[in-house]
């Protein structure tokens, strides 16, 4: 099996970026820290099963688009394309990708979770014997330098679905894919964007009944405790999510249930009753708000499809040549 390659440090420097971002988080008058910190291998698999909620529209919406399409994406993309994925976490939805393409040339799988992405590539692997498959381990949000596309590669064609766009706010948001225009130049982005839509629909898709949101939510707090050394009580918090209308997005928080405190190298933090840590946001998209962002990161947009209830959005955009 070849060794992934690490473009993001290794894993002393993942340490200190957590351990650095949660001092921050805990030290600021309103406490917030990056959702990039949810997986963990525990985390990555909560997320496959809250893909698997009837609440969660998000997942099986955008697989219906991609299903219905991928034939007209392949066509775009044209022959021995090289697909880069954002990401990748369990390489579920690219499937669709690849089983449309002709004759891709090589796979690059970006995921922050190591062992997660490892695991899934050598299920592709068994899939796709011909198909080269190189897991990228590293954070994607980061300045990012991938290896030079190889002999006879046709595009290349990143791909980035699940609405994890709507993860950064709209200026990181914008700085990600002016990235991606730089390391897709010449090539494309298939893109996955949520829309706006009824706020009760959001707020079952992210407040599950069978609680494996909160669960998934809640290990944030567990992982600290297991890879910093943190204190936090995990039954004296309690997952939150809402939609912010004025902003456009679900925001996810976790409550502290009482007064208490935390400790973290040797510093003491402390959580008033209904204090939160804002562990993400989730901003959703209008079609023509996602084409001017697009536009204003370098990119031509092109096709969007979107499902018959105008729930999800794919995007065609073009990257600088």
């Amino acid at each position: 099996m070849p060794t992934p390659l690490r473009v993001v440090g290794r894993p002393e420097e993942a340490d200190r970026d957590f351990r650095g971002d949660m001092l921050a988080a805990l030290a600021a008058s309103e406490r917030s820290i990056s959702p990039k910190y949810f997986y963990d291998a525990q985390g990555s698999a909560l997320f496959d099963e809250i893909c698997d909620l009837p609440e969660y529209y998000p997942t099986r919406t955008e697989m219906g688009i991609l299903r219905s399409h991928a034939a007209e994406i392949a066509a775009l993309a044209g022959p021995q394309a090289e697909v880069v994925e954002f990401g990748a976490g369990s390489l579920t939805k690219v499937r669709l990708l690849l089983a449309a393409l002709e004759q891709p040339v090589r796979f690059l799988p970006i995921d922050i979770s190591g062992e997660h992405l490892q695991a899934a590539a050598a299920r592709l692997r068994l899939d796709y014997p011909g198909l080269a498959v190189l897991p990228v381990v590293g954070d994607y949000t980061q300045a990012l330098v991938l290896p030079a596309k190889p002999p006879g590669a046709g595009r290349r064609v990143g791909f980035f679905p699940g609405s994890t766009i709507g993860n950064f706010n709209p200026e990181q948001a914008l700085r990600f894919l002016r990235m991606a225009a730089r390391v897709l130049r010449g090539g494309a982005l298939v893109l996955g964007a949520d829309l706006v839509k009824d706020p009760a629909v959001l707020h079952a898709a992210y407040n599950d009944e069978q609680g494996v949101t909160a669960a998934f939510n809640l290990n944030l707090l567990a992982r600290a405790n297991r890879e910093l050394g943190t204190d936090f009580a995990l039954d004296g918090f309690a997952h939150g999510a809402f939609y912010n209308s004025p902003q456009r997005r679900i925001e996810m928080h976790l409550f502290s249930r009482v007064r208490q405190q935390v400790t973290l190298d040797g510093q003491v933090f402390d959580f008033e009753e209904g204090e939160t840590l804002h562990t993400e946001n989730s901003y959703k998209f209008s079609v023509d708000s996602l084409r001017a962002l697009a536009r204003q990161a370098g990119f031509e947009p092109g096709p969007v499809w979107t499902d018959r209830n105008a729930l999800f959005s794919v995007h065609w955009l073009q990257a600088p040549a």
